[in-house]
Parts: C-alpha cells; sequence; structure tokens
C-alpha cells in the first residue's frame, strides 16, 4: 500500500482538502452548526477547542497514522465538516475512515455518500488498500446505519474499549470493506448518488 499522503480529492458534490491549522475557524463555525459538541457519542470539538483537535489531527498525520481532511460544499467554498484516514497500517495494508462529523445543515444530504465514495476511491484504487474499516460509538446508532448503508460489514464489537468525553467507557462497533467486495459497493454508491431525488 501506498503511504497516504495530502492531497485534495473533489466530485462535483464535495472537495475534501488537507486539513490544516488555518481551517481550525470555519470547523468551530461548522461545528456551531447544531451544537454538535453537546452529542454524547461523537468527539466534535466544543467552542475554544477547535484549534487543539486540529493540531492533534497534524500529529496524527506527521506520525503517519493519520491523514485529516476538511470538507467543503464547492459551490460556496464553505467548510462543513472533517473526516479522516486514520489507523493506516501500511504492512498490512488497511487503514480507517473516521473523525466524520458535518454540520448539521449538511447532514442527511449526499454529502456523506460522496465523501465516503470519495474515501473509499482513494483507499481502494490510488493506495492500495486491501480492507477500509470504520468504527464507532455503541450507542451512536445514526453513525451505524450510515456505515451500514455505505455496504460494510459488521466485525464485531470491541467491549469497554475507549472513553467518550463525558468519562464513560463505550464499546466500539467495528465494521470492514474488503478490496474484493469493493466494485459492486462503489456501483451501489455511484447509482445512490445519481437516481432522481423526490
Amino acid at each position: 500500500m501506498r503511504t497516504p499522503e495530502p492531497c485534495t480529492l473533489q466530485s462535483p458534490l464535495v472537495r475534501l482538502e488537507p486539513m490544516s491549522a488555518g481551517h481550525a475557524q470555519a470547523l468551530e463555525a461548522a461545528a456551531c452548526d447544531g451544537e454538535l459538541w453537546t452529542l454524547r457519542v461523537t468527539s466534535v470539538p466544543a467552542p475554544g477547542e477547535t484549534a487543539d483537535y486540529v493540531a492533534a489531527a497534524l500529529r496524527g498525520q506527521q506520525e503517519g497514522h493519520m491523514l485529516p481532511f476538511v470538507v467543503l460544499d464547492p459551490a460556496s467554498g464553505r467548510v462543513i465538516g472533517t473526516t479522516r484516514f486514520h489507523d493506516i497500517v501500511r504492512p498490512v495494508e488497511r487503514l480507517e475512515i473516521g473523525y466524520t462529523w458535518y454540520a448539521r445543515s449538511a447532514q442527511r444530504t449526499h454529502v456523506n455518500t460522496s465523501c465516503k465514495l470519495l474515501l473509499m476511491t482513494h483507499a481502494f484504487e490510488v493506495l492500495g488498500a486491501r480492507l477500509v474499516g470504520w468504527r464507532t460509538d455503541n450507542y451512536n446508532f445514526a453513525s451505524q446505519r450510515a456505515i451500514e448503508r455505505l455496504g460494510a460489514r459488521k466485525d464485531g464489537v470491541l467491549r469497554h474499549h475507549a472513553l467518550r468525553r463525558d468519562g464513560t467507557v463505550r464499546d466500539t462497533v467495528m465494521y470492514s470493506l474488503a478490496a474484493g467486495e469493493w466494485p459492486e459497493v462503489k456501483a451501489h454508491l455511484q447509482y445512490q448518488l445519481d437516481r432522481p431525488r423526490d
């Protein structure tokens, strides 16, 4: 698997740009659209914490196990969220997609499907990943449904796995998609984006 390096991924519907320290203010504004930091089952930074959140993501990039992006609406240029490759393990050709959140106004739209199509295409077809994974809080049912709609398979649950912001310990639900499953999933995601909307 090739080393993931900062790059811009774009479709007519979304643009993913490499995260930089200069994005902190725009990400904070996106998080304010819905007060996303109040959600117990996500790790969205609260007001005043976004610069540290970005700095931690960029440290992960420098250490080689993360590649963070900001998500932009290409029509307006507005930052509407963030996502990243993480837990990058090149010897086994595996990475995960996560740390994903979108402003409330971008939720339940094409944005998540569009972003995941770009990220998975890059992971499988450019980087040469053999497996892409996802993880989410056992109580984040919306995230679990979204991951399942992508065509990922549920691998299992890691019990008592990670701390939440409130100090409780969560179980983590793990999902994955193998390279051999990607062509069919890609065709389905493209169909989802192309089909007429009511």
